[in-house]
């Protein structure tokens, strides 16, 4: 990994990887508590028709993302909390029509696209300086809106009744984390792709939560595990010569399921040790109390 790591394009990739791992912890811990996955499949999906509009009028696709996926974020909130009809249907609708438009604009678009598969597939490797500072600016601003709104992201996740009687303005609340969700997936398409965005979000979360409760702790070790997926998938597709985003999403998986595997076992095991901790315990409280009564009749 040193020799890799004399290639600007690797620090780079690491650099990436490191910046959406926390976004990713964060956000999705909200998005597996809330239940989300879908919503943040349409928000990734529908990004595509901003990445068009930046090729189209030249300027950066992932400014253009940004907007189109914000845009996209706000509109399928509002149809999740208000609309009677069946919200998963009409998200469905908006995401294929985000993703047409995206091709359209792309279609329309004179010249030759060089990197415009690396949204969909994602590209590591690519990723220049300036998607960094992007990056960079967006992870300030998720961490910052979740200090800031921690305990009504909380009160909105566990208890929206609640949070409701509380005067927690809870509309305003989700439509903030879907604007964050956006943020994330809008982070994770240079490196994963659109099409493997939903895995890193939701994947390091979910095994996180399978080990912790506590939110914070969760966020935590999401984060970290998000940084072990990104490097040691880096480094397999950098000796396997391997596409980095898949092989990332491959680690991610395998650990999910060595996870699944492992905790039924942890579990088994948890109740035997408290039992023999226990009653060490109390082999030791019963060796000392006949000293001690010794003692006090000296």
């Amino acid at each position: 990994m040193s020799e890799a790591l004399q290639f600007e394009f690797m620090r780079n990739a690491l650099w990436a990887g490191f910046l959406i791992s926390i976004a990713c912890g964060i956000i999705g811990t909200f998005v597996v508590i809330n239940r989300l996955v879908f919503i943040s499949g349409g928000i990734a999906h529908a990004a595509y028709g901003g990445i068009g509009l930046g090729y189209f009028f030249q300027f950066n696709p992932m400014l253009g993302a940004i907007l189109f996926s914000l845009v996209s974020a706000l509109s399928m909130g509002l149809v999740q909390r208000k609309t009677r009809q069946r919200a998963d249907t009409i998200i469905g609708v908006m995401w294929a029509v985000g993703m047409a438009m995206g091709i359209i604009f792309v279609d329309l678009t004179e010249g030759y696209k060089a990197d415009l598969m690396s949204y969909l597939f994602g590209s590591i490797l690519a990723v220049p300086r300036s998607d960094l500072l992007i990056m960079s600016i967006l992870d300030l601003i998720i961490v910052a809106l979740v200090i800031l709104f921690y305990k009504e992201l909380l009160a909105i996740s566990f208890d929206e009744t609640f949070a409701t009687v509380t005067n927690v303005p809870v509309d305003a609340i989700y439509l903030t984390l879907m604007c964050l969700v956006a943020l994330t997936v809008v982070m994770m398409m240079r490196v994963v792709g659109l099409i493997l965005v939903i895995a890193l979000l939701t994947m390091p979360a979910a095994i996180a939560g399978q080990w912790v409760k506590e939110m914070k702790q969760m966020m935590v070790l999401a984060s970290i595990l998000g940084m072990s997926f990104t490097t040691a998938g880096l480094w397999l597709s950098y000796w396997l010569n391997l596409t980095s985003g898949a092989t990332i999403i491959l680690v991610a998986g395998a650990t999910y399921l060595l996870s699944m595997a492992v905790l039924p076992l942890v579990r088994r095991v948890r109740p035997h040790q408290i039992l023999k901790a226990r009653a060490a315990q109390r082999a030791i409280a019963t060796k000392q109390s006949p000293s001690r009564r010794k003692s006090s009749r000296k």
